[in-house]
C-alpha cells in the first residue's frame, strides 16, 4: 500500500477510535444500575445489558472495525509513525466529538493539550 493510502487508513482509524469513545460512554449509561447477587451473575447481567443496547453496540463495533484496520495496516506501515499518528488524532477527535455531545472536555487546558499534541505530531511527521 502506498504511503498516502496508509496515511488515509490511519486517519480513518483515528476517526473511528476517537469518535466512538464519547458514544460508548453515553451508551453505557445505566450500567451501574445493573445489580445482581454473585460475581458471575453480575458479569452476565452487565454483558447482557451492553450487548442488547444498540447505543453501546454500534459504537463498539465501529471501534473494533478501527482496530481491525489498524492491525491490517501495521503489516505495511512504519510503526514509529503509525502509533503516534493514530493516538494523537484519536485524542483530538475524541475531544471534538465529546464537545459536540456536550461533555465537559476540560476547557482551556484541553485545548492547550490538543495544540501541543498537534505540534508534537507535526514534528514527528516532519522528522520522518
Amino acid at each position: 500500500m502506498a504511503a498516502a493510502g496508509q496515511a488515509a487508513v490511519l486517519v480513518l482509524v483515528s476517526v473511528l477510535w476517537g469518535s466512538t469513545g464519547p458514544f460508548l460512554r453515553t451508551g453505557a449509561a445505566g450500567l451501574l444500575d445493573v445489580q445482581r447477587r454473585g460475581l458471575l451473575r453480575q458479569l452476565l447481567a452487565e454483558i447482557r445489558f451492553l450487548g442488547c443496547n444498540y447505543k453501546y453496540m454500534v459504537p463498539f463495533l465501529l471501534n473494533q472495525c478501527g482496530s481491525l484496520l489498524f492491525y491490517l495496516t501495521l503489516a505495511s506501515a512504519e510503526l514509529s509513525l503509525a502509533v503516534p499518528l493514530c493516538n494523537s488524532l484519536a485524542l483530538i477527535v475524541t475531544l471534538v466529538t465529546g464537545r459536540i455531545l456536550g461533555e465537559d472536555i476540560g476547557g482551556k487546558r484541553a485545548v492547550a493539550g490538543m495544540l501541543l499534541t498537534l505540534l508534537g505530531l507535526t514534528l514527528c511527521v516532519a522528522g520522518s
